[in-house]
């Protein structure tokens, strides 16, 4: 891949991770409507570097809580009740997560149903209305939103490594059905946006590093799209978490499910 291919793919990955938008559906129309014949060997691959960048910019702005959070697990008989909570959630969300992606994933090699009728088109439309509808809900609950970390609980991280897990679908956007199943479990707005960015870090990793390991190939210029999904990814989660502070979460979702129809739209033409 050349070097200018890798730059706007690693801007666009920066960019659709942390948006209700699946990231890899973006980067493969982006590759094989403008650049040239997709070799999903070498793809896998690109993606593979890509998530790595926006899992160390997730990593770097949360640091402090990431910092807290290792402190908290090798410490954890003297760690704070909110820390020893959201360590728990992240073990169980994890866990749950990765067997139900690795399910979904088997039950497709099994029965050889990758070619099931469910297009990213389809699937854009379908999150972006269920975030419309959420976003509406939460403009329109009066008790919605008083939850935060310190409130968690073992049947939130059931449902959000459910959810989670369940992201591994060609299509369906893993922010998008984090942050509105948090918002669903009546969490603050903020809360919302950074547990769903925080909880992505293992399961990235794993999927990301680990599964994928066997087939990692390091070239040369795959450099620049880890470098620029990284810096990319780290402005694109502050400024929205700088949004989330200063608009009502309900109009933040409702955009977001916008821009998962214009997605499907877009993935039509």
């Amino acid at each position: 891949m050349e070097l200018f291919q890798q730059v706007v793919l690693g801007i666009i990955q920066g960019i659709t991770e942390w948006i209700p938008v699946s990231s890899e559906g973006v980067l493969l129309l982006v590759t094989s409507n403008f650049f040239s014949e997709v070799d999903i060997s070498l793809f896998l691959r690109q993606a593979l570097f890509l998530h790595l960048g926006t899992f160390f910019a997730a990593l770097v702005y949360f640091r402090k809580e990431v910092r807290s959070l290792i402190k908290g697990a090798i410490n954890y008989n003297n760690s704070d009740p909110e820390t020893k909570r959201t360590l728990k959630f992240l073990a169980i969300a994890t866990v749950i997560s990765g067997v139900v992606g690795l399910a979904i994933l088997n039950f497709f090699d099994l029965f050889r149903i990758q070619e099931f009728p469910l297009t990213s088109a389809s699937i854009n439309f379908f999150i972006g209305f269920l975030l419309v509808i959420t976003g509406v809900l939460q403009l329109r609950a009066s008790s919605a939103g008083y939850r935060r970390g310190y409130h968690l609980n073992n049947t939130d991280s059931v449902v959000l490594g459910v959810m989670q897990g369940i992201s591994v679908f060609p299509g369906l956007s893993r922010s998008g059905l984090t942050i509105s199943s948090f918002l669903f479990r009546n969490f603050d707005e903020t809360t919302a946006l950074r547990l769903s960015f925080i909880m992505s870090l293992p399961i990235i990793l794993l999927g990301n590093l680990i599964l994928n390991l066997s087939d990692l190939v390091f070239v040369k210029s795959m450099f620049f799209g880890f470098l620029f999904s990284f810096i990319f990814g780290l402005f694109t989660i502050h400024l929205l978490m700088k949004f989330s502070e200063k608009v009502k979460f309900g109009h933040f979702v409702i955009t977001f499910g916008a821009l998962a129809i214009l997605a499907g739209f877009v993935n039509m033409l």
